[in-house]
């Protein structure tokens, strides 16, 4: 397949890789200090993240400083059975929405949140505690998001996550058949389909004339697998080892991203929730995956 370099995106996510296998925001260093790195890796853009009190144009001039290009957006929609506070998340999907149609990538990634006491966080990968009313209702909150979203004029894509209720192919296909695509498209994590046992790469080829967006990722197996065949919980899985850089676990990146079809033209969001070494040199390893494998021009890619 024909792709660009220019349509990958790194998410930074080794640098807010917490000792307990979780992610804390807080912890990346300033904005300023993470762009340099990132450039002289290769990648020529980002997942887009707005500091608070930063308006959608400085954060491009911001960018821009560094050589580097806003990418898609994500937002986590927490889960509450309480109506009114479900308000305050769909106020976030919409400014996360706004800031990204206005530094000009109008894809935003939507999921549901985690929460490090979730039953899913405890047992992942297995669908646990599955409900029909609740899938529904998760559905229909979902939907609410992307209206907002699409009202905005932003493209939001379902992203499936282990650890939430949106977790399995099942679930996903679920919201996608019954939620219209003119609101919603697709946007899967290779990595978190596979943890739950199935091949990414179907499910994408079967939704691929609507996949806006992929988050790929390298992963071992083997200890996926054992999350599900010993129900071992998703932090003590992060920990073990299951995430690695591209090129070096068992993840196929080129199925994947076959799957999406010869005329994908979406973004592709590189991650590695937990690197293998130090955050500046996991992101130096992303980046030279990346240039060994793609050029600056359209090109095949090597197999």
């Amino acid at each position: 397949m024909a792709i660009t370099k220019s349509q990958f995106a790194l998410n930074p996510i080794q640098w807010l890789a917490t000792r307990d296998g979780w992610i804390d925001p807080r912890q990346a260093p300033p904005l300023q200090q993470r762009l340099p790195v990132i450039a002289a890796s290769g990648f020529s853009a980002i997942k887009t993240e707005i500091p608070v009190g930063m308006a959608p144009g400085e954060y491009r001039e911001c960018l821009a400083w560094a050589g580097i290009s806003p990418g898609p957006g994500y937002v986590p929609m927490p889960w509450t059975e309480d109506p009114s506070a479900r308000l305050t998340f769909l106020e976030r999907a919409r400014l996360t929405s706004a800031n990204n149609v206005g530094v000009g990538v109008p894809l935003v990634f939507l999921a549901m949140g985690m929460d490090k006491e979730a039953p899913r966080v405890a047992h992942p990968g297995v669908g646990f505690d599955f409900k029909p009313a609740r899938l529904e209702a998760v559905r229909d909150y979902l939907a609410e998001a992307a209206g907002i979203m699409a009202g905005e004029g932003a493209v939001p894509a379902l992203h499936p996550h282990v650890g939430t209720w949106i977790e399995t192919a099942e679930e996903a296909r679920f919201v996608l058949d019954s939620v219209d695509e003119s609101i919603l498209s697709f946007g899967p994590d290779a990595g978190h389909l596979a943890w739950t046992g199935v091949n990414p790469a179907h499910i994408i080829t079967e939704y691929a004339t609507r996949v806006a967006g992929i988050h790929i990722k390298d992963y071992h197996s083997r200890f996926a697998k054992r999350s599900r065949d010993e129900d071992v919980d998703y932090r003590s899985t992060v920990r073990a080892g299951f995430w690695t850089e591209p090129g070096l676990g068992d993840a196929n990146i080129d199925e994947v991203l076959t799957a999406a079809g010869p005329d994908f033209a979406g973004w592709v969001v590189m991650e590695v929730d937990r690197g293998t070494t130090e955050p500046e040199d996991s992101i130096m390893r992303c980046g030279a995956w990346l240039s060994e494998r793609f050029t600056p021009e359209l090109c095949n890619q090597e197999n």
